[in-house]
Formats: C-alpha cells, structure tokens, sequence
C-alpha cells in the first residue's frame, strides 16, 4: 500500500467530486474510473470519492460546473483536447486559462480501422483512396477537430486528398462508429486503440495504421505507424486532471502530490499497460506549458481543416 502524501497545509475536508463530461464508459469517464480505483485501493486521499457523469458540449459542462465551485479543491474534472478545441470552435467561450490544470495523465492514440474484408488492405491502399476523399465514408469519434480528426487529416494531406473534403460521420462513441464499419455504413474508422480491441480479437475489423509516435504493443505489434511510414504525424487523445479556478497553493501542492503517487503505483502501470495507453504523466509548469503547446498544435491543424470560424 502507497501511503497518502505528507502535506498537513491543505486536506480534503469532504467527500471528492470527479467530474467527467461523457457518459458512463465514454473517453473520459474511463480514467476517471480507473484513477478513482488506485486512489482507493492505496488510501491516498482519505475521503470517498464519486465520479459524476455530466456530458455535453463535448466536455464544456463538466468544466463549466469547476467554474461554479471557484476555490473548491473538493472538486476536480477530467480534461481533454476538447476543453481546447471547444474554444477554437465556438462551441465555449472558455478553455483551460481560467481553470486550474493539475497535471496529464496519459495519452491515447488512434488507430485506422476497417473491415476484416474491406478491399483497404494496407496504407498504401488507404492513401490511394484518400486522394478522392469524398468517395471514402468514413466514422470518427467522438467530435470534428479532435486528434483523430487531426490525425486523419494529416494522412489526408500526405495522400494528396483535400482536408476539407473529408466525408466523415461523426459518433458521440466510438462503439457507434465502430458499429457503422461493421455495418458497412463506413469503409474506414478513426478511434482511440482500446476502444476496437473486442472486435480486433474477434478478426471482424482490422488496423490499417496508428498515429502513436511508436509501435503500440499486443494486438497493435505489428500495425505500421503513420512516422514509420513517413508521415509526421503522433497525434493522441491525452486526458488529464483540472481543478476549479482560485484553489489555493497548498491544495495544488497536496494534489500534484497525491497524483504522481497514484501513476506511480504497480495498479496504475497496469492499467495503461491494458489498455495502450501512453505514460504522458506531466504536472506543475509542465502540465501548463504542455497545454499551452497543444493549444498552438490545434490551432494550425483546425485551420488546414477549415473549421476555425472567420
């Protein structure tokens, strides 16, 4: 057992929100699941903690509820690209500068999924038919301008196709998009690695490639990927934690503390390790300037994708 960080400056003083902005399963709600699980496994906090499902607006209505509780540190959210792109969008008038972000814990990145039978049998094939990308439907999770949006547009671009011809559907789930492939509504789809992984084991979708920056391990070892084959592109889905806006140093402190000890536990490692995701774990000044990076990153790719209003 991990014993809780020595800080007497700053403690839970009550039962711990986690705030997620999918449903129950989606992108978010998974970390949050499998952090609150290693928190109470290793008694690191001292309270209970409950994960609250409050989706919508791709993520903007759980930060929008850290925005009511200003100076709460009994509350947290999960964060994502989106708390980004939202802003970038119009969807929010906010992002993550007047939050509070606590640290990154990971990243997940997608995969290129297609049918068991699906003529699309390697990259080489995928580039040829994304040289025309009307004539390709195609499934995507969970919103446009996200990094699977991203990575496919660089795969897009390096084909030859035009970005902003993209014949995409989008899915609030990446089950339902991979239902559509299934259901031969789409020939190819864009999702996060561990999100096909039944359907993988089963033989009935097959991956053509990945945007991780390295070979993915398990049923992924021996799927190319886009920078082996080339292409500059190691777009991921990182998810992280945030705070309300106005907590205070100590609690920041107690909190950074708290969770570098929880992703350095046996439970956590293991968690990534079942479900291919990247060990990102960043806090403090570097969570800061990771998301400041990310912020700029999005900005170029939503302009090559056209979907940054005027």
């Amino acid at each position: 057992m991990t014993s809780a960080p020595n800080d007497t400056t700053w403690q839970p003083t009550r039962p711990i929100e986690l705030v997620v902005g999918t449903p129950p399963g989606g992108g978010q709600d998974r970390p949050a699941r499998a952090l609150s699980s290693v928190l109470e496994a290793n008694d690191l906090i001292g309270q209970p903690l409950s994960v609250i499902n409050l989706p919508g607006q791709g993520g903007a209505k759980a930060w929008d509820y850290l925005r009511e509780h200003s100076g709460d540190a009994n509350v947290l959210a999960v964060n994502s690209p989106t708390i980004i792109s939202n802003k970038l969008l119009g969807v929010s008038p906010r992002d993550f500068d007047d939050l509070t972000p606590l640290c990154n814990l990971y990243t997940e990145f997608p995969i290129f999924i297609v049918a068991a039978d699906s003529p699309i049998t390697d990259l080489a094939a995928l580039e040829a038919r994304l040289q025309s990308p009307a004539t390709l439907p195609i499934s995507l999770a969970t919103a446009k301008g996200n990094p699977n949006h991203i990575a496919l547009a660089r795969l897009t671009s390096h084909a030859g196709g035009d970005v902003t011809e993209l014949n995409i559907e989008v899915f609030d789930s990446a089950r339902y998009a991979i239902a559509h492939v299934i259901d031969g509504k789409a020939e190819l789809g864009v999702i996060t690695a561990v999100s096909a992984l039944p359907e993988l084991q089963a033989g009935t979708l097959r991956t053509i490639t990945t945007s991780a920056p390295t070979r993915l391990g398990g049923v992924f070892a021996d799927v190319p990927t886009l920078i082996e084959s080339g292409i500059d592109c190691d777009a991921g889905m990182w998810r992280g934690i945030i705070a309300p806006p106005g907590i205070s140093a100590p609690a920041i402190s107690y909190w950074n503390k708290v969770l570098s000890a929880a992703t350095a536990t046996n439970r956590w490692q293991a968690v990534l390790a079942q479900k291919y995701w990247a060990n990102t774990y960043v806090d403090g000044a570097e969570e800061r300037a990771f998301l400041d990076r990310e912020r700029a990153v999005m900005t170029e790719a939503l302009g090559d994708l056209g979907l940054l209003p005027a």
